[in-house]
C-alpha cells in the first residue's frame, strides 16, 4: 500500500510538488522551495525514515545529486519524481548518536547541467563553450512537438532509482539499448544476477515533456531525433535562412532544413501521394536531394504536420500497407475499408465496413463473367413523358454525391487501381502513386502505346 507524507512546517511560496520515492516503497509528497539544496531535502526526508540525513542519497535523472545542488537547476517540474535510498558508506557517529566525522560528498550534478549536445560530434577546444543539450518530442498529451527532458532508469527493473556511470556520448547511446551501463539503487542484487550474471546493469533512456505537468514515472514522449537546436548556424537547403530549430536529414551529408521548408516538403509530396512505403520504417521521405539511405525511421516527425494532414497521412499510409500486401480498398464511397483476401477470390465482401461487395479485378459491383463496364444506354427501359438524361441523372443524387464525383472525374490506374484525376491535358497517364508510375491510356484503360498516341493522344 502507498503511503503518503505531507509536510506543512515550511511556509514557502514559490514551490515545486515533488514526490520523493523510498526503497521501501513510500511516497512522499513535498512541497519544495526551488532555491533550496539537496541537504535541505534530505534533512526533511531523513527523520520521516528514520534515518540521519547523512545516510540519504538523493537520486534523480541518472544521478546521485550533490548535497549543495540546488533544486532550481535540476530541471524538475511540477510532479517530479526524486528517489530517496538509504547510502551504503560508511557513516560514522559518536557515543550520544550524533554525526561526528564529515565524508566527503560523493553526488554530482544533475545530468541537465553535465549532458552536452548530442547532436555536436565535435571537440570544441574550451569544453565550457559545449552547448548543453536540447531535446525535442512528440508529446501526446500537448499534442504537438515540445522541449523534452531525458530521463534515466533500470533497463531490467524499470526503477529511477538508477545512477549511470557515465553519460551517454552520441544519439545511438540514447535510442539503442544496453548502451550505458549504470547501478541499480532500488533492487541491485537482483538486477545484477539477473540472466546469471551474463551481462551488467544497464541503463535505460526516455523523455518527458518539459512543458506539462508531470503525469509519473510512465508519462513519456516520442523523442524527435532529427529536430536539433541550429548550435552550428547552417542555413536551409530549401530557403537558404538560418532557423531555429531545424531538422537533419538522416542522410551521409546531413541535409539541413527549416521546419517551414520541412512542412512544405512533407505538404507537397502527401498531395501528390509521394511518399514510400518502406518495409522498416512505414510510410515516410527520404532526404529531398536524393541522397542515399536517408529515409526518415521515425515517422512521428511526420506529426509536425497540422492535424488535418496527419490524419491524411496515415489514411494513405494504411492503403499503401494493403496494397502492397496484395489487397484492395472497397471502392464505394465514404468506405475506404483495407480488405486483404485469400488465394485469387474475384467476389470481395466489404465485412466490417460497409457490406458491399465487388468485383476484385474492376472494383465494380461483384459479376459473373468477364469484366465490362455497365451500358449507359438501359434499351429495358421504358418511354414514358418524362424523358431522363442518363448523364444528368447520375449527377443527381442525394446520397451519392461523392460516388457521382469519383466516378466522373476519376478513374483507377489499370496497374494498382489508385483513383486518379484528369487535369486536362493529353490522355497519356502517369499514376503518381509512390513505387508504382504505370502508364497508361486514359481512354482505353489499358497500358499507353503508340496506337492510344495516334488515335486519341488529344482526345
Amino acid at each position: 500500500m502507498q503511503q503518503l507524507f505531507f509536510f506543512g512546517k515550511h511556509t514557502i511560496s514559490n514551490t515545486l510538488n515533488i514526490y520523493i520515492k523510498t526503497s521501501n516503497g513510500s511516497t512522499l509528497s513535498m512541497n519544495l522551495n526551488p532555491q533550496w539544496d539537496i541537504k535541505n531535502v534530505k534533512e526533511i526526508v531523513g527523520p520521516k525514515l528514520g534515518l540521519q540525513p547523512e545516510e540519504l542519497k538523493i537520486i534523480f535523472a541518472g544521478k546521485e545529486l550533490s548535497d549543495t545542488v540546488i533544486i532550481a537547476d535540476c530541471d524538475l517540474g511540477q510532479c517530479s519524481v526524486l528517489h530517496a535510498v538509504k547510502t551504503k558508506r560508511p557513516v560514522k557517529f559518536d557515543n550520544s548518536g550524533v554525526f561526528s566525522e564529515e565524508l566527503e560528498d560523493v553526488g554530482s550534478k544533475p545530468l541537465c547541467e553535465t549532458l552536452k549536445d548530442l547532436s555536436n560530434n565535435e571537440d570544441l577546444p574550451d569544453n565550457n563553450q559545449q552547448p548543453k543539450a536540447h531535446f525535442y518530442v512528440y508529446c501526446a498529451t500537448c499534442k504537438a512537438m515540445k522541449q523534452g527532458k531525458l530521463r534515466v532508469r533500470c533497463h531490467f527493473c524499470k526503477s529511477g532509482a538508477f545512477t549511470v556511470h557515465s553519460d551517454p556520448q552520441s544519439w545511438t547511446d540514447v535510442l539503442e539499448s544496453k548502451r550505458i551501463t549504470g547501478q541499480c539503487e532500488n533492487r541491485p542484487e537482483e538486477c545484477e544476477n539477473i540472466l546469471n550474471n551474463t551481462e551488467p546493469t544497464f541503463a535505460d533512456f526516455y523523455f518527458k515533456c518539459a512543458e506539462h505537468t508531470s503525469l509519473g514515472e510512465d508519462d513519456e514522449a516520442v523523442p524527435l531525433f532529427l529536430v536539433r537546436s541550429n548550435v552550428r548556424s547552417i542555413p536551409c537547403l530549401a530557403c537558404g535562412d538560418v532557423c531555429n530549430p531545424i531538422l537533419v536529414f538522416p542522410c551521409l551529408e546531413g541535409h539541413v532544413t527549416c521546419l517551414e521548408c520541412f512542412n512544405v516538403y512533407c505538404s507537397s509530396r502527401l498531395r501528390d501521394r509521394q511518399f514510400y512505403q518502406h518495409a522498416e520504417y512505414g510510410y515516410t521521405l527520404p532526404c529531398p536531394t536524393g541522397c542515399e539511405h536517408s529515409y526518415i525511421t521515425e515517422v512521428h516527425h511526420f506529426r509536425l504536420l497540422s492535424e488535418p494532414q496527419y490524419a491524411q497521412y496515415q489514411k494513405f499510409a494504411t492503403e499503401e500497407y494493403v496494397l502492397n500486401a496484395g489487397g484492395v480498398l472497397c471502392p464505394q464511397p465514404n468506405c475506404g475499408m483495407g480488405i486483404i483476401p485469400e488465394g485469387d477470390c474475384r467476389k470481395i465482401a466489404c465485412i466490417g465496413g460497409c457490406g458491399f461487395v465487388f468485383c476484385r479485378l474492376c472494383l465494380q459491383g461483384y459479376h459473373i463473367g468477364p469484366c465490362d463496364l455497365p451500358d449507359p444506354d438501359n434499351t429495358d427501359r421504358k418511354d414514358c413523358d418524362y424523358n431522363v438524361d442518363p448523364v444528368r441523372a447520375s449527377q443527381a443524387r442525394w446520397d451519392e454525391a461523392s460516388k457521382v464525383t469519383i466516378k466522373v472525374s476519376t478513374k483507377p490506374c489499370p496497374k494498382c487501381k489508385t483513383p486518379t484525376e484528369r487535369d486536362g491535358g493529353c490522355m497519356h497517364m502517369v499514376c503518381t502513386r509512390s513505387g508504382c508510375g504505370f502508364n497508361w491510356c486514359w481512354v482505353c484503360q489499358t497500358p499507353w502505346t503508340r496506337d492510344c498516341m495516334g488515335s486519341h493522344w488529344f482526345g
